[in-house]
């Protein structure tokens, strides 16, 4: 019998050779194993922990504390922008998920050393359910804000809504893809996870998270930068979770000055929604390729 006609008859048996698998498509054909890693990524987080999820909760609340007395109290930014402090925590919590699942995917393959390198487990499975757990840990901080909206006067319609699932999956997707690519290269070279860190500090004052869009557009409005600037990605979900959560309620506030010049530049801001998801897109599909590339010499490089 051919090797050909071997193959096939394995195949049908349900046997397959390793590394033959399905690729980025392989968390959803091993959800079963997928819950099992992020149950494992769960318990070992919060092993001896006496707050556990809690924590969720305590690190966005300090830190949302620290940026709205330093920017909102001492720069009075809480003066100048109606709701200021809902517009501080919805980009924190940005910032936030890109932040844990982009470091977490990109330690996902060396923190799991001993698993890739002794047991076959398709390999996307880590970096997806390091942002599985991501996803959980932002959903106390998604309430907490959508809480927040609602004591200023927000009332969520289609718009919102829109703005809110857009922004989400540019970021789930932009920032998976960003994951993979670290992951595939940390393997090799440990530098990439601290190289990573300093990319997620810069992010956090390189998006309008902390300050008004429009002194940004006041500073550089025409040039190549606020081009460069505007088009980034995370500009555009910040902006979009603005929209979401913010913006409609600002409006009714009857703002002026830098508050009315950030609804309305925010908002063209946002409507490069399609921009972000097709730059997402290309990154998530350039990280998945590399990723696939580099996931047979794993266990070698570990």
């Amino acid at each position: 019998m051919s090797r050909t006609a071997l193959n096939r008859d394995e195949k049908k048996q349900g046997w397959r050779e390793p590394g033959d698998d399905a690729g980025w498509l392989n968390p959803v054909k091993e959800r079963f194993l997928l819950r099992l890693l992020v149950k494992k990524e769960l318990r070992v987080r919060y092993r001896g922990s006496v707050l556990g999820m809690a924590w969720s909760y305590v690190k966005p609340a300090a830190q949302f504390l620290v940026f709205f007395i330093a920017l909102g109290v001492f720069l009075q930014l809480n003066r100048s922008m109606p709701a200021y402090a809902v517009y501080l925590f919805s980009g924190i919590v940005v910032i936030n998920l890109f932040g844990e699942v982009f470091g977490n995917c990109t330690r996902s393959i060396s923190s799991n050393a001993p698993l890739v390198s002794k047991i076959y487990l398709p390999s996307e499975l880590f970096p997806w359910s390091s942002a599985v757990v991501a996803i959980i840990h932002f959903i106390p901080q998604l309430l907490v804000l959508t809480v927040g909206s609602l004591v200023f006067g927000w009332r969520p319609g289609l718009t919102e809504a829109a703005s809110f699932a857009a922004g989400f999956a540019i970021l789930v997707i932009f920032t998976v893809g960003l994951g993979m690519l670290a992951a595939a290269l940390n393997a090799a070279f440990r530098d990439v996870e601290n190289f990573v860190d300093l990319i997620i500090m810069i992010a956090t004052w390189a998006s309008p998270i902390l300050y008004p869009v429009s002194l940004v557009h006041k500073e550089m409005g025409g040039s190549v930068l606020w081009s460069l600037y505007a088009h980034n990605p995370l500009t555009i979900v910040v902006e979009l979770f603005h929209s979401a959560f913010w913006r409609g309620y600002a409006r009714t506030a009857h703002p002026s000055g830098e508050a009315q010049a950030a609804i309305d530049i925010g908002s063209s801001v946002a409507g490069l929604w399609w921009f972000g998801l097709l730059t997402a897109i290309a990154t998530f599909i350039v990280g998945a390729l590399v990723f696939d590339r580099a996931k047979r010499s794993f266990a070698q490089e570990l």
